[in-house]
């Protein structure tokens, strides 16, 4: 399984990425160390936001591409809302992912 993910900064910024473990790629973004993401060494993870499953990495890839096409506003919709279909629905198969509850994804 492949995971596409919404993590929220410490200045309001959203970056978004795919993993195959959350845990794991949550403590290397929240640690800021070598393996975290050039972007979230600079700007401080603060809370992760949302995580979609899917079968496999170009699906994930995918949907990473979608969402970081979005207008912040629209990012911040999708946060709320957790729904897909709302802003991507004719870029992505929106029924290939399943939102997945962020609680006990990170510890």
């Amino acid at each position: 399984m492949y995971y596409t993910y919404m993590l929220r900064c410490t200045d309001k910024s959203i970056y978004t990425g795919i993993t195959t473990d959350v845990k794991r790629r949550m403590k290397e973004h929240f640690s800021q160390g070598v393996k975290s993401a050039k972007y979230t060494k600079n700007h401080e993870a603060l809370k992760l936001e949302c995580v979609w499953e899917c079968e496999d990495r170009g699906l994930a890839t995918k949907l990473e591409y979608q969402i970081k096409q979005l207008e912040k506003k629209d990012k911040e919709e999708l946060i709320l809302t957790q729904d897909l279909k709302q802003f991507l629905k004719d870029k992505v198969d929106c029924d290939e992912y399943v939102i997945m509850d962020v609680e006990g994804m990170i510890e």
